[in-house]
């Protein structure tokens, strides 16, 4: 290992703070774990420093948030290493190689933060556009670099920026949407799974586009040909527009934003199925209850909510919630039909996640039989060492 820019600061962890995980691959240092003395507070949000171990030997450049829970996040282990418009540019060259070798068409998850070396940082490519989340204050504050690397390795004309979520919160960054680069003018059209996807770049949830469960779509919709689907927290059309471009007979997309449902009417209409396909707005739980009152009864039901446990504080409610969601959406599935039931609280993991929609189900009255596991698709790795980086599962049942 050479020896790092001897201008950079130093940070240190706490005496007793094991630094094994560190050097095995763990990005993040917590604020608890960091020698948190009057110069370490001092240094500005964003800037790299290089940490070290109780015993002062060097574990790698960071970048440092000390107004974060994540008060350092790992960005290069090499000590020698530029963090620079160049290293930016080799970070995204390598990703974009990756997904180029998954996928034939460029819409996909370009950059999935830690994961591929670019903590906090989340590039979504739709075509000729982009959408970059930088949920790490060192990404906004090198916001201009970003774009411009983004730009000389995928040749995109649009650039956005979608700073809204969670993560930016806790980081102390503002919430703001912004074009930064060429213009977001229409809904971009996305060709995924057979089926035609509107994705909102400006004003949709995220991105305007959950890549992450192309390949859960695409298992659903082979249990859905012929056959009628209920697709529950639909966004803009998600597995009820891969499952009618498969065969469905008849889908039913649930959603409570409007502006949601709009665009996948659209998608409906791009793709040619809108004759097959119907929605409605409505609080999910209180449809599923109305559809049950009303006899419905379909072949496949899928339920896709926002995260119900986003963090340890919200886990025990989110259980129940999941296990609620369960019960309900068992009831409305034909006997010897299909549920899919799908996670992205990486608070609850699969195997609390699974017992809780399994005793949903026997609530509901109903024996079930586990077909599937599922998870992100290839765009989206895993860091093995970051639990949070496999967030999303999905469970696909069949009923009697």
């Amino acid at each position: 290992m050479t020896q790092p820019d001897p201008a950079l600061p130093r940070i240190r962890l706490r005496p007793k703070v094991q630094a094994r995980a560190i050097r095995h691959g763990f990005p993040w240092v917590y604020a608890d774990e960091l020698v948190l003395d009057r110069r370490t507070r001092a240094l500005a949000p964003g800037a790299l420093a290089v940490l070290e171990d109780a015993e002062r030997a060097p574990l790698g450049l960071v970048t440092i948030n000390p107004t974060s829970k994540i008060v350092a996040r790992m960005l290069d282990r090499e000590l020698s290493a530029q963090i620079d418009a160049a290293w930016l540019t080799a970070r995204i060259a390598r990703a974009l190689e990756l997904r180029e070798r998954l996928y034939p068409d460029p819409f996909y998850r370009l950059v999935h933060a830690e994961a591929d070396g670019l903590p906090g940082v989340v590039i979504d490519r739709f075509g000729e556009a982009a959408v970059i989340q930088p949920n790490a204050v060192w990404a906004e504050v090198r916001i201009g670099e970003l774009v411009e690397a983004l730009v000389s390795v995928t040749g995109v004309g649009t650039v956005v920026k979608n700073g809204t979520g969670r993560a930016r919160t806790l980081e102390g960054l503002p919430e703001e949407t912004q074009v930064l680069r060429g213009r977001a003018e229409a809904p971009v059209p996305v060709p995924m799974n057979g089926a035609t996807y509107l994705a909102d770049l400006t004003g949709g949830q995220k991105t305007g586009l959950f890549y992450d469960q192309r390949p859960n779509h695409a298992f659903a919709a082979g249990l859905a040909k012929g056959g009628r689907i209920l697709d529950v927290f639909c966004h803009v059309g998600g597995f009820a527009l891969a499952a009618l471009a498969a065969g469905a007979e008849h889908a039913l997309a649930v959603d409570s934003s409007a502006p949601a449902l709009d665009l996948a009417e659209g998608g409906a209409r791009a793709t040619g199925v809108n004759a097959r396909f119907e929605t409605r707005r409505g609080d999910a739980f209180a449809v599923l209850e109305a559809l049950a009152a009303e006899g419905a009864r379909f072949d496949l039901v899928v339920c896709d909510p926002p995260a119900f446990a986003p963090n340890r504080q919200a886990l025990e409610a989110g259980l129940r919630a999941y296990e609620r969601l369960a019960r309900l959406s068992a009831a409305l599935v034909a006997p010897g039909g299909f549920l899919g039931l799908c996670s992205c609280s990486h608070a609850a993991d699969l195997a609390a996640f699974r017992t809780a929609c399994s005793r949903g189900i026997g609530r509901a009255g109903r024996w079930p039989q586990l077909l599937q596991t599922g998870f992100a698709g290839p765009d989206h790795p895993q860091l093995p060492q970051l639990a949070e980086s496999g967030y999303l599962k999905a469970l696909f049942f069949r009923l009697d």
